[in-house]
């Protein structure tokens, strides 16, 4: 997929980066010998896995004059990310966070407070280097974690929500209660209903909105064209105003789920962007979550093109009887008509 005739990324996605430090074992954090780099943050990850699928995308955001910033600036070069949009802050430094393994899966630790990323804001509207991007972008996404940020991220997004546009805005609703201990969370519900896309786990809406019944909230959110309300490792349905879709995930070994559903908003939005219908859609989200569940990271490389096309295109009982694991994918062999 190309992006504009002068090289705007067809996508833009705004919001945070961090660092990620990953311990080398998993063991408690005090007796960790040592740690790998790596980078993440919603926005960051998406704006990754649009990449990694052939979507020109570009991320915008800020990071601090240090190591970590620099090092987040390079991997997402190297993934494929355009970073035009990228302010570096000379007073703030780059968020961090560290997985550590728990009993029960992983436990992440943030140090984001004064954070580069917090003091994104409206000015980057105006900003001769993001704010183009944002203008020409065929999308531009965000999320519930960006708006949590600060007063200043917040004001960013009412204002990428209220202005005038000729392109879509996609919001995924990444609650994350931490955020909003201090700020208040019933904001997001017109954050949510000013999008065009909408995505949000059936959890996060029960705890948000009340509801996780996919017609209870499409009439709680008449504003975007599609809501997609994903039933964790279920299930995903798309609520468009004319009807809705309902795709099964894969069956997954589920190597760590921190990720996912970043990844599941790169795949169904490449989808958009190719003019696939729904069904394709979900399936092309749940294909890229699976790709990273099997991994220890946040990213995961998508399968070859020309198995996702083979995926995307399976009978409902070959999709159902596929499996996806770190070592590869299983699917059943499908028969043919002569």
């Amino acid at each position: 997929m190309k992006g504009t005739p002068d090289g705007t990324p067809a996508a833009v996605c705004v919001g945070e980066a961090m660092a990620v430090l990953l311990p080398e074992r998993p063991v408690p954090l005090e007796d960790v010998p040592s740690f790998r780099q790596s980078c993440g943050g919603a926005e960051a990850n998406v704006a990754r896995g649009l990449a990694a699928l052939g979507v020109p995308a570009a991320w915008a955001g800020r990071v601090g004059d240090d190591g970590f910033g620099r090092r987040v600036v390079r991997e997402l070069a190297a993934g494929g990310v355009d970073v035009r949009g990228v302010t570096v802050d000379p007073q703030r430094p780059t968020g961090l966070y560290v997985k550590e393994a728990g009993p029960s899966g992983s436990v992440l630790h943030y140090y984001r407070d004064g954070s580069a990323g917090s003091a994104i804001g409206p000015g980057m509207l105006d900003d001769p280097a993001a704010g183009p991007l944002l203008a020409a972008a065929r999308l531009v996404h965000l999320s519930g974690i960006t708006a949590a940020l600060s007063d200043t991220a917040l004001a960013l997004a009412r204002a990428l929500l209220a202005r005038p546009r000729g392109h879509l805005v996609s919001f995924d609703l990444n609650w994350r209660p931490a955020l909003w201990r201090r700020r208040d969370p019933s904001v997001l519900r017109a954050l949510l209903d000013g999008a065009d896309i909408v995505l949000l786990g059936a959890d996060e809406a029960a705890a948000v909105l009340g509801t996780a019944d996919p017609d209870a909230l499409r009439a709680l959110l008449p504003g975007p064209s599609t809501l997609v309300v994903k039933d964790d490792a279920h299930r995903a349905t798309a609520v468009a105003r004319d009807g809705a879709v309902t795709e099964p995930a894969l069956r997954v070994e589920v190597v760590e789920p921190i990720g996912a559903g970043d990844a599941f908003a790169a795949g169904y939005l490449a989808g958009t962007l190719r003019g696939y219908g729904p069904r394709r859609r979900l399936r092309l989200g749940h294909l890229a979550a699976a790709a990273t569940l099997v991994v220890p990271g946040d990213h995961g490389p998508p399968p070859p093109p020309d198995l996702v096309e083979a995926l995307l295109a399976a009978s409902p009982d070959a999709w159902a009887g596929t499996t996806v694991r770190a070592s590869g994918i299983t699917r059943p062999v499908e028969e043919t008509t002569p």
